[in-house]
């Protein structure tokens, strides 16, 4: 059977190089395995912040299935297949024919798709049958959100006055409407501008009578509906805005596309979002629109993640609302910083906030201070937001302790986040607890979990998570932790 040929092959590959970091690269192996051979749905979840290198034992199985096989991989785990994982397997002797592009893939190939190939293939028909294998499953909703997500830069204005020059007059207004409407906002920290439907009304009304319309414009006005939202972003310098469209639900727009077809999903989900096969909004999951049918659910550990962390976290500290916060972060982070020896992160999501401590920190530590650095000292301190580090922190040691200032719950500013806020409250559901706070414990989870490998601690200076009464949620969800009433030098 084919998990056993790939248990035998994973196991003399790991005997051969003498390293075996995960504990469960034959178990992943034989349930990939498994799955391939009977072309079902199994759901493989791993503990947030298992070691990457689980990918090896994906990838054997996908070497000897002899059915036709679509990996889909974001970029860096692309890169990671291609000039790590790849040449191990090729090293051992462990045949992986790859196809990168939309161009159909030989059978007797694995077909490596990004997430915007994938909506394409399927659209266009081509996909087949193929059985389809999804890992980083927990990033599967925001990744097809930015594959479909429209575009419009200040040249694309000028490719469709060309197309069409007799609308050109017509074009020239609803332009210069648009940007008074986008230039006279008050200045949002990450120059971000939220349109309302009847902003782009006109524009939409106008284009649905001329034919044929360029790329990304026709793309653009397929892309309609209380299912999609708009913002701008604008240049300041240049007074240039860019146009940008994406969907609420990314899920549902792809209904149906693992119906009649098996698929393997790997990914560091929550142990909540996957009860019946149905995975919820709010974990990155829709209400069943990806049609999994009966899913084999397994849950993989990792033990090093189940050591207890110690969190520094007083009962009183001001909320981020407060005048006093950013002095009080400042002071906090002096003290925690003082006297370690090894890597320092910070982590808020705030761009001002975040300069701020990084601007008083520098004062205080000098050169050891840096801003979403990726070389830091041996007793650095990097401050970051939420996304750069959980997109980077495989590049950078092991820290020994992660600052929270800022708790990473989505902001209302944003106008994706608020219009999918906006959406969940019309259906009548609890937009926080349903939305933004799962998402926020995900990140969470993602975030310190290199703190229990390297033993480190985990401050959080956000005074909601113990001044709301959803905190204890937060605080279950990073157990098991031990805490720190003080705080001592190493």
């Amino acid at each position: 059977m084919l998990e056993a040929r790939a248990h035998l092959q994973l196991k003399a590959l790991l005997a051969r190089e003498g390293l075996e970091r995960w504990p469960h690269h034959l178990t992943l192996c034989r349930l990939v395995g498994r799955s391939l051979r009977r072309c079902d749905h199994t759901l493989i979840r791993l503990a947030a912040g298992s070691d990457p290198s689980w990918l090896i034992g994906l990838l054997v199985p996908l070497s000897l299935a002899g059915s036709p096989v679509a990996l889909v991989v974001g970029e860096s785990l692309r890169q990671r297949l291609l000039q790590r994982e790849w040449p191990r397997l090729r090293a051992a002797g462990v045949d992986l024919r790859c196809w990168e592009g939309a161009d159909p893939a030989p059978q007797t190939h694995l077909w490596l798709l990004s997430h915007r190939e994938l909506l394409q293939v399927w659209r266009q028909g081509t996909l087949g049958n193929r059985q389809l294998v999804i890992p980083q499953a927990e990033l599967l909703q925001d990744l097809l959100r930015e594959a479909m997500a429209v575009r419009i830069e200040p040249a694309d204005w000028d490719s469709l006055r060309r197309a069409l020059p007799l609308a050109e007059p017509s074009l020239l207004a609803l332009h210069g409407r648009l940007g008074r409407r986008v230039l006279a906002q008050p200045r949002h920290p990450e120059h971000l501008v939220a349109l309302a439907p009847e902003d782009e009304a006109p524009l939409r009304q106008l284009l649905a009578l001329l034919t044929p319309l360029p790329e990304p414009w026709s793309h653009w006005l397929r892309a309609s509906g209380p299912g999609w939202t708009s913002w701008a972003t604008v240049d300041p310098a240049l007074l240039h805005w860019q146009l940008h469209r994406q969907p609420l639900a990314p899920l549902a727009e792809v209904e149906g596309l693992l119906l009649g077809r098996g698929a393997v999903l790997v990914g560091e989900l929550p142990r909540t979002s996957a009860g019946s096969g149905r995975w919820r909004e709010g974990h990155g999951f829709g209400d069943g629109d990806l049609g999994l049918q009966a899913p084999v659910v397994v849950d993989l550990g990792d033990p090093p993640l189940a050591d207890p962390i110690p969190l520094y976290c007083p009962v009183r500290q001001p909320l981020p609302n407060s005048p006093h916060f950013g002095d009080h972060l400042l002071d906090q982070c002096r003290r925690l910083v003082l006297a370690q020896a090894g890597l320092t992160v910070v982590l808020v999501d705030d761009p001002a906030l975040r300069l701020g401590l990084a601007s008083g920190l520098a004062a205080e530590f000098g050169s050891r201070v840096g801003h979403a650095c990726t070389a830091p000292e041996a007793n650095g301190v990097v401050c970051a937001s939420w996304s750069w580090w959980l997109e980077n922190q495989e590049r950078l040691p092991l820290p020994v302790q992660v600052v929270v200032a800022l708790l990473p719950i989505a902001s209302l500013e944003d106008p994706l986040t608020a219009a999918r806020v906006a959406s969940l409250r019309r259906q009548g559901g609890d937009w926080f607890r349903g939305l933004l706070l799962p998402e926020a414990i995900n990140r969470l989870q993602r975030g310190v979990a290199s703190l229990r490998r390297a033993g480190g601690r985990l401050a959080v200076l956000d005074g909601r998570l113990r001044g709301r009464d959803w905190g204890g949620t937060v605080l279950a969800a990073l157990d098991p932790w031990v805490q720190l009433s003080r705080l001592l030098p190493d």
